[in-house]
């Protein structure tokens, strides 16, 4: 088979799946339940990729790393847990991107900041376990992006080099990371972008708007 391409890996969390409305209503039950008002999911939904601690940040307005923040990120992080994949789903046009990568019998992996006892409870829920040939979470390292550490455990699981390979991420770590390693680095647009936040400025070797795109650089 002649292609330039080895191994596709993703981002999870506004790259391969939308999480957005779990991981933000998450966020707005703790307020409800502190009779707060909730927050719009168009606000929430851009800080996803960010992770729990941000969003915590928002909902209630404490400094990151605070003590205050840390028992909020804890009990977000547990609220989450209990309500997974609700309505989680793929981005569109996702799916039929991964059946064309698994037609051409290319392996295809997913590295996420993610911790995993959050990861992959939720991939099993969705049946992805099954189908993607590795996982990394962010906590399967004892390093997580922008480092590039994650990337190259997950080319040495695949067993192919990282220079043939692509990263697709909606955040300007994924790309720095992916950069790092060597990798094509494709920068999601569709995902979770903060409006004064620049895709064209990660350095991301191509940024597409919708999965669709990806197959062009596969081939």
């Amino acid at each position: 088979m002649n292609r330039n391409i080895d191994a596709v890996l993703f981002d999870l969390d506004g790259t391969l799946l939308d999480t957005a409305d779990d991981l933000g209503g998450a966020l707005n039950a703790m307020l409800e339940r502190r009779n707060r008002s909730p927050l719009p999911m168009s606000l929430l939904r851009n800080y996803v990729s960010r992770g729990a601690m941000t969003l915590v940040c928002i909902g209630f307005g404490c400094a990151a790393g605070s003590p205050e923040s840390r028992d909020l990120w804890r009990e977000l992080l547990d609220q989450y847990a209990n309500n997974l994949s609700a309505n989680t789903v793929y981005f569109p046009g996702m799916e039929r991107l991964l059946d064309y990568i698994e037609r051409q019998q290319i392996p295809w992996g997913i590295v996420t900041n993610k911790p995993g006892f959050l990861t992959m409870p939720l991939l099993n829920e969705l049946g992805i376990t099954s189908r993607t040939k590795c996982i990394v979470s962010g906590d399967t390292l004892s390093e997580k992006k922008p480092h590039p550490a994650p990337l190259f455990h997950a080319c040495q699981l695949l067993d192919c080099a990282p220079e043939r390979s692509i990263y697709v991420g909606d955040d300007k770590r994924d790309i720095e990371a992916g950069n790092r390693a060597g990798m094509l680095t494709l920068g999601a647009t569709y995902g979770y972008i903060l409006e004064d936040d620049n895709p064209k400025n990660w350095e991301a070797d191509g940024l597409i708007s919708h999965p669709d795109e990806i197959h062009g650089w596969i081939d």
